[in-house]
């Protein structure tokens, strides 16, 4: 059994707000939160469900879809697209829930997939889209000379 060695994911996740990543610079891209504008591509695979037109919209419209098209993955798209709509009805295998979820991270419709990637998305434009207000609501932590002062006879009070 190997030991050590690179794996796919270990160690910390790249800091796109580290200050000393002169090595990185550059190296991550801002997708507009604003996502891609304009009709999807054709589908490239026969026949299309109600469901999968449904879905194709809805992923080309977002903003990781910028380097979909750049790259010219119209064909991974649609078949993340066809195993999801798979992965929706009863019944379905476990193993397509983890492909689907893998074909996720490559498409950076992750976290996980997005620092892969290196893709951002700019935070106040993306909880202002989803409504997600969770960074708003995290309580402030004094800093540790604000927690001393409270001690008799501690610095600064």
């Amino acid at each position: 059994m190997g030991s050590g060695g690179a794996r796919a994911r270990s160690g910390p996740a790249p800091d796109p707000n580290a200050l000393r990543r002169e090595r990185d610079q550059g190296e991550w891209t801002i997708l507009p939160a604003s996502g891609r504008t304009g009709e999807p591509p054709a589908w490239p695979l026969a026949g299309q469900s109600d469901r999968e037109a449904e879905l194709w919209a809805k992923l080309w419209a977002k903003p990781q879809a910028l380097m979909w098209q750049r790259y010219g993955q119209e064909l991974e798209v649609a078949l993340h697209v066809r195993n999801l709509a798979l992965v929706e009805m009863p019944g379905t295998p476990v193993n397509l829930g983890t492909l689907v979820r893998q074909q996720q991270d490559s498409l950076g419709l992750t976290t996980p997939g997005m620092r892969a990637n290196r893709w951002r998305i700019p935070g106040d434009e993306v909880a202002q889209r989803r409504g997600d207000r969770a960074a708003d609501v995290a309580p402030a932590r004094p800093a540790a000379r604000d927690r001393l002062r409270g001690i008799a006879g501690g610095k600064g009070a």
